[in-house]
């Protein structure tokens, strides 16, 4: 290996760890968010519904935020965009020390999710970047997000260190700032690889919303949110329905929502390992139909089978997001990454915030948390159906051929 080539390589890896630890910063803030909430009404004297909006206000700033802003990483390119993004979440999360009433918070957060959106979409754009391969592409997608579930478990424990140790869960948002920093600091020094462009329609928010159109970016996206739906509701509505709880399981059920996580970030990485020997379509399908057995399984059985079946998804959750997004995003030229993750991320976080909300209300209609469970498993059911149909019919099969010959050959060697 030539001194080039050796540079080259140190210099993919540091670009690699740069992202990885970028996701694992923001999951830190975003969910934690249920471990504060109950601070937040205590502390301000709120309803449940108006102390939710420190997670459905963050989540829409996301979606806006994706779909608004996505295209930038393909117009200003992935450094500028990543910088502009983390530049303004530290700004944000700073900001948290300085603020004592909740209209300040919420409105820091809805900076913090816009943040969120620029540098995400340029940081999913900039995998594409660094991969040489649709296969490889979703190995490494897998990985990002399995830093991600070790920051959605790192931001809680921190949240509730602090609140014991007698200080304010809003000094959550001072550490996710310092790593922004160091973050911000760590990117300038680092030379990011060339974006391969394609003679298509210019890059501008009209493309993207174009782009809404197609059937690879609206397939991959609706199977994304019915997931998404899915997901959210153990983290949002598990502690309830298991709050009632007293059977023989005690301890499981009140860690249930901690294995849960730590499930879904241990499977992301062995993700990496089981997709390179298996099919992805076959994967998908046989992960959703067990999921949708676990919420059926809850539906049939109750608290007592949901205590263990619920927990236990988070193992067959965790490598659908991740490889649906690399999917749904790799049947594009790379020089469009940048907007359609912004459009994913879009149904993604929309998703994040109906979902719950929904099941909220029929909740609250019907007079038990278990029903919106019921919706849950509606969610879960149709996305078994379309990963069966995903997997009999291949549809993308033959645009990621395509695009696996033109835009990946060699692509991860070429940095400047």
């Amino acid at each position: 290996m030539t001194n080039t080539q050796h540079a080259d390589q140190h210099n993919l890896l540091l670009i690699k760890g740069l992202t990885f630890l970028m996701f694992l910063m923001f999951a830190m803030t975003t969910d934690a968010v249920g471990v504060i909430i109950p601070e937040v009404i205590r502390e301000f004297g709120l309803s449940m519904t108006a102390a939710g909006a420190f997670h459905y206000a963050p989540m829409i700033a996301i979606a806006l935020s994706g779909v608004l802003f996505g295209f930038l990483a393909d117009k200003l390119g992935r450094k500028t965009t990543i910088l502009i993004g983390l530049i303004l979440f530290a700004a944000a999360c700073f900001l948290f020390v300085l603020g004592n009433s909740f209209e300040f918070f919420l409105g820091l957060l809805v900076v913090s999710g816009a943040a969120i959106g620029i540098f995400k979409t340029g940081a999913l754009a900039l995998i594409g970047d660094i991969s040489s391969s649709t296969r490889q592409h979703t190995s490494t997608m897998n990985a990002v997000e399995g830093f991600f579930g070790v920051g959605a478990i790192i931001g809680p424990a921190v949240v509730t260190y602090l609140l014991a140790a007698g200080y304010s869960w809003k000094y959550l948002y001072a550490i996710a700032g310092g790593i922004c920093l160091l973050l911000v600091v760590s990117a300038l020094a680092v030379r990011y690889p060339q974006t391969k462009t394609v003679d298509s329609e210019p890059v501008s928010l009209k493309h993207t919303l174009t782009m809404m159109k197609n059937p690879y970016a609206l397939g991959f996206s609706l199977a994304i949110a019915l997931y998404v739906a899915t997901e959210v509701a153990i983290y949002v509505w598990m502690p309830t329905l298991l709050a009632d709880y007293n059977g023989s399981a005690v301890w499981f059920a009140t860690y249930a929502l901690t294995i849960f996580f730590i499930l879904r970030a241990g499977g992301r990485f062995l993700g990496v390992w089981i997709l390179s020997r298996y099919s992805w379509t076959m994967v998908m399908m046989v992960f959703s139909l067990i999921i949708f057995l676990c919420y059926l399984g809850t539906m049939i059985f109750g608290v007592n089978a949901a205590v263990f079946l619920l927990p236990v998804s988070g193992l067959f959750m965790s490598m659908i997001y991740p490889t649906l997004n690399s999917k749904g995003i790799s049947c594009f030229h790379k020089s469009e990454h940048g907007s359609v993750a912004g459009i994913i991320l879009f149904f993604t976080a929309v998703a994040a915030a109906i979902g719950p909300l929904m099941m909220g209300a029929i909740s609250d209609l019907l007079g038990h948390v278990m029903y919106g469970f019921g919706l849950a498993t509606i969610f879960a059911g149709l996305l078994f159906v379309g990963m069966l149909y995903n997997w009999i019919k291949n549809p993308a099969q033959s645009v990621l051929n395509e695009l696996e010959e033109s835009d990946y050959e060699g692509a991860a060697a070429a940095t400047s």
